[in-house]
């Protein structure tokens, strides 16, 4: 129960609440699919991850970020790396290491594909009225906890980084 709502969410409430969810998320990855130009939806999250970072990130602190395991992260950088979209780096804190950095092709090929998430959900989000879009998103940040002015950046277009 929440206290200041004073009501129960009944089971079944919890269940819809997730199918549509899930539903609204793969009809906008579907949307945004046709025109990925090759990046593939575990490419992108690597991508944004990077973006998003303060700067070159190393293949351990990428797994822990995309929560994959550490081998995983190898192979997709190994990916991003030979379609020019990150570049590896000598760490010079210790030789050993390798940090990954998202490229200026990398952060492209991550414009292009948010711009094409955005217009499939500006599509979908044209069934509602103006005033039901806001109240839609207002709600949605709600239940996941975000700040009310979005919290974390809405897109890709972060600060680049060293080299960027």
């Amino acid at each position: 129960m929440d206290p200041q709502r004073g009501t129960h969410v009944t089971d079944d409430v919890a269940g819809a609440f997730v199918e549509a969810l899930t539903e609204a998320s793969r009809a906008l990855r579907r949307d945004a699919a046709a025109s990925r130009e090759g990046v593939t939806p575990g490419q992108t999250r690597l991508l944004r991850v990077l973006a998003r970072a303060e700067g070159p990130l190393r293949a351990v602190d990428l797994a822990t970020a995309l929560d994959v395991a550490p081998r995983s992260v190898t192979s997709k950088v190994d990916q991003a790396e030979a379609e020019g979209h990150v570049r590896r780096l000598p760490d010079p804190q210790d030789r050993r290491v390798r940090l990954v950095e998202l490229t200026d092709a990398g952060r492209d090929a991550l414009r292009r594909v948010w711009a094409e998430r955005r217009r499939g959900a500006a599509t979908r989000l044209e069934r509602l009225a103006p005033a039901e879009r806001e109240e839609l998103v207002r709600l949605l940040r709600a239940v996941a906890g975000s700040r009310g002015d979005g919290g974390a950046p809405a897109g890709p277009d972060v600060p680049r980084t060293r080299g960027g």
